[in-house]
């Protein structure tokens, strides 16, 4: 055997092997792991490797949910915690969860149903307090305040939702975009702290405020884009 089929034969061996592993490690409603959940609706699955999970008892997934690989998903502050008799973390039906991702409820955080997320977004219900300036912010007792994410929803790769979000229905976070307080439907938010820069009007279109213009474009004119209420072009 020459040393190249040999090779060949170790690659497939090895990628033959990675799937059967992460087959077998997918996570369902029909699984052990899937078992442990509150709920894990039927049609859900979470993929292998997954990131850290613990809380089960306090997690509800709805059906045909996709949530990817190396995500963390946790309820409380570590494994084997009692948070009471009412799930902490509620994730709807047909959702998907980006790869790497970290969901962390403690209080109340819901996600509502056909939410997308990219990569590595990061959810929380809890944050450090940091009132007192003479001891170290890690020592410090958390903030707890309810997130929700509203129905119909994209949160852009690494968006970051701090506690006390309120997310409307069908809203587009930006990348990078740190969210926090109340976000209205149908509207397009980005930056950090991240701003509405766009919102559906009924009967009007898209409309884009001069604030938007001057943050995403430097105050330079806008392209003209039929349907879409656009700011006046500057001076000059």
């Amino acid at each position: 055997m020459t040393a190249a089929r040999l090779r060949q034969l170790r690659w497939r061996a090895v990628h033959w092997a990675w799937k059967a592993a992460r087959d077998a490690g997918m996570v369902t409603a029909d699984t052990p792991a899937g078992r442990r959940f509150a709920a894990f609706g039927r049609g859900s699955s979470a993929a292998f490797p997954t990131g850290s999970v613990f809380g089960e008892r306090w997690i509800v997934i709805g059906e045909g949910t996709i949530i990817g690989a190396e995500v963390t998903m946790s309820a409380g502050m570590v494994p084997g915690q009692d948070l009471g008799p009412v799930p902490v973390l509620h994730i709807g039906d047909r959702c998907v969860i980006g790869r790497g991702s970290h969901i962390v409820a403690h209080h109340s955080l819901v996600i509502g149903d056909d939410v997308y997320t990219g990569p590595y977004v990061y959810i929380t219900d809890q944050n450090h307090g940091y009132a007192d300036p003479d001891v170290p912010i890690g020592r410090q007792m958390p903030l707890n305040a309810a997130v929700r994410i509203g129905a119909g929803s994209w949160l852009g790769a690494g968006a970051v939702v701090l506690p006390g979000a309120c997310i409307g229905r069908n809203v587009v976070i930006a990348a990078g975009s740190v969210v926090r307080g109340t976000v209205p439907d149908h509207c397009v938010v980005a930056g950090v702290p991240a701003r509405v820069v766009r919102s559906y009007i009924p009967g009007i279109g898209w409309s884009v405020s001069a604030e938007s213009v001057s943050a995403e474009l430097g105050a330079v004119a806008v392209e003209r884009v039929e349907g879409v209420a656009q700011a006046a072009d500057p001076p000059g």
